[in-house]
């Protein structure tokens, strides 16, 4: 098949479902600016601060995008480029889109509480507490996961440094021209995407690079790693960008990084168009390639967030539903943001399928997906008249600044979460919440052990089942909240039963794969592989207690949800 004939297909699908599906599932919420926001009803100038909805797409957009779009596609692809493209298609539109907008919008008719506060109103405060210690766990793994990556980038790539740094400044900079001094909006953005663009070209110009054998330690007489100096540099970005208010770094970075992204698409889609690459992947391989595992349910968990995330409810009911100015903005941000992330994981899988099965197994083997999608992205723009590898190198730098922004924003939800949980109510009636300062420092240690130890390497493969377990549960909550409000829910019910149902499944193999390797190895040793031991029993010992978790939250749903059924029918 040809790929610009499979992302015209797309991009036609996705307009048309943003224009009929997603428009009437507003009308279904009663979005209308006559509600007031939270940014409105209860500013604070830290994280309650209402945003353009430029600024707050691009926000939302960096952050849910992240390389989660990208290395999930390319990954994915080994079951052939079929499966993955029908998945990306129908799961962005349906599933995808509908659970990051009616979570964007369930969190602003809850004060922009995240939506542990509409599974407590429905569940109870243990489905809350259950709920809300799952999403600190699965943050504290993603913000030492994002440190340890990014740190690893810069090691490898000092070009990104020099980018980086310069556009924390520039957005710095912008933040204030905008919102203490006045200055136009327009004009500023103006003057500012190209110095974005300049500080690319700078990174690349004037790298900077730490001494191969470490960074001295001042009055001691060892050195800190490289890899372990970005690391705790990176948490303590984090932990500032964390408490710092929203206007000062986190609004005005993101939306002047989301232009590096809508530039990658459009290079992207550009070149594919041009260039027409044909798709040398089968269209469908096997059921269970060797290594990867049976397409149901590992398809569904490996595409994640090109497809649907529960990562990003934690965004739109964290971060973006205390900025958002207006109802009707929340369509464009919270469906709109999903599907172009739908539209870049066609572009991704386009870069993986336009190779031989033989290149393409070689490649993710060798060099990895993000290499695998920047080769992608500079054989594509060379037919734009750009040099290849300075393509290659833009997509590179692209996906790193992404990762960076996934990394601090995932903190100030972190921050968010651990302050909801030991949140209580006064003798007066006022909710008191531990302050930012202390709960986003546990935040951060958590991570920091993790990052430098290298323990995260042990839970990550749990992840993915993770992160579509919270979407399931989001999906639980939102069914509930649109049943208590007597309104049609299918449209949250249908993918949550799908979700739960790959959720279980895929825990169930994960479980079972890894008794059957602790089995092996207990048995092949009259004292076991002590490291083969510990790290299996431990992914299987975090899957059993996700499984666990799961079916007892699905049990908490299911029993809430027929009481709210019996009510309605007594009523009628």
């Amino acid at each position: 098949m040809n790929s610009a004939l499979l992302l015209l297909i797309c991009i036609v699908v996705f307009v048309c479902a943003y224009r009929i599906y997603l428009r009437w599932i507003a009308r279904v919420l009663d979005v209308s600016d006559s509600h007031p926001t939270p940014a409105h009803t209860r500013p604070d100038g830290v994280d309650y601060c209402a945003a353009k909805m430029p600024v707050l797409l691009g926000h939302h957009f960096s952050s849910i995008a992240g390389a989660g779009p990208i290395v999930g596609p390319i990954a994915a692809a080994a079951y052939g480029w079929a499966p993955v493209a029908l998945w990306i298609i129908v799961g962005a539109v349906f599933f995808g889109a509908a659970h990051d907008f009616m979570a964007l919008i369930a969190s602003v008719r809850h004060d922009g509480r995240s939506i542990g506060e509409v599974i407590q109103q429905h569940l109870g405060t243990l489905g809350k507490t259950l709920f809300l210690l799952f999403c600190v766990f699965s943050l504290v793994l993603v913000i030492a996961v994002f440190a340890a990556v990014v740190a690893t980038t810069f090691v490898e790539s000092p070009a990104t440094v020099m980018s980086s740094l310069l556009y924390m400044a520039l957005a710095i900079a912008f933040g204030i021209l905008v919102y203490r001094c006045g200055f136009s909006f327009a004009r500023v953005t103006w003057l500012f995407v190209p110095l974005l663009a300049l500080s690319v070209w700078a990174g690349v110009q004037f790298p900077l690079a730490l001494p191969a054998g470490g960074v001295p330690i001042p009055g001691m007489a060892c050195r800190i790693a490289p890899q372990t100096f970005w690391v705790l540099l990176l948490l303590a970005y984090s932990f500032i960008a964390s408490v710092t208010p929203v206007w000062i770094l986190l609004q005005p970075r993101d939306y002047l990084s989301s232009f590096l992204l809508y530039a990658l698409i459009g290079l992207g889609v550009a070149g594919v168009f041009v260039t027409q690459p044909p798709l040398q992947i089968p269209a469908f391989t096997t059921f269970a390639p060797a290594g990867v595992g049976p397409l149901f349910p590992l398809l569904f968990v490996t595409v994640a967030c090109g497809a649907i995330s529960g990562f990003h409810s934690l965004v739109a009911s964290g971060t973006s539903s205390k900025q958002l100015d207006k109802e009707s903005d929340a369509l464009p941000i919270g469906a709109g943001a999903m599907l172009i992330e739908g539209v870049l994981a066609i572009v991704a899988l386009i870069a993986a399928a336009r190779l031989s099965t033989a290149d393409y197994t070689a490649a993710l083997q060798t060099s990895g997906p993000i290499n695998v999608f920047a080769r992608g992205i500079g054989a594509s723009v060379a037919a734009l008249g750009i040099r290849e590898s300075l393509g290659t190198t833009f997509g590179a730098l692209a996906v790193s600044a992404f990762a960076l922004t996934t990394l601090d924003t995932s903190t100030r939800l972190c921050r968010f979460c651990v302050q909801e949980l030991f949140a209580r109510r006064g003798r007066d009636g006022r909710v008191r919440q531990p302050d930012r300062y202390s709960t986003t420092g546990v935040c951060v240690i958590a991570a920091a052990a993790l990052a430098v130890s290298d323990q995260w390497k042990v839970i990550w493969p749990v992840f993915g089942a993770a992160n579509q377990l919270l979407a399931a549960l989001t999906l639980a909550a939102l069914t509930l909240w649109l049943a208590a409000a007597r309104k049609p829910l299918w449209m949250a019910f249908i993918p949550m039963i799908f979700m739960f149902a790959v959720t279980v499944a895929a825990l169930c193999t994960l479980c079972f794969e890894k008794s059957r390797i602790l089995a092996q190895a207990w048995s092949g040793s009259a004292h076991g592989a002590p490291n083969v031991l510990l790290t299996t029993g431990v992914l299987a010992g975090v899957s059993l207690l996700l499984l666990c978790l799961a079916l007892l939250l699905l049990l908490l749903s299911c029993r809430t949800f027929m009481r709210l059924r019996r009510a309605a029918r007594q009523a009628a």
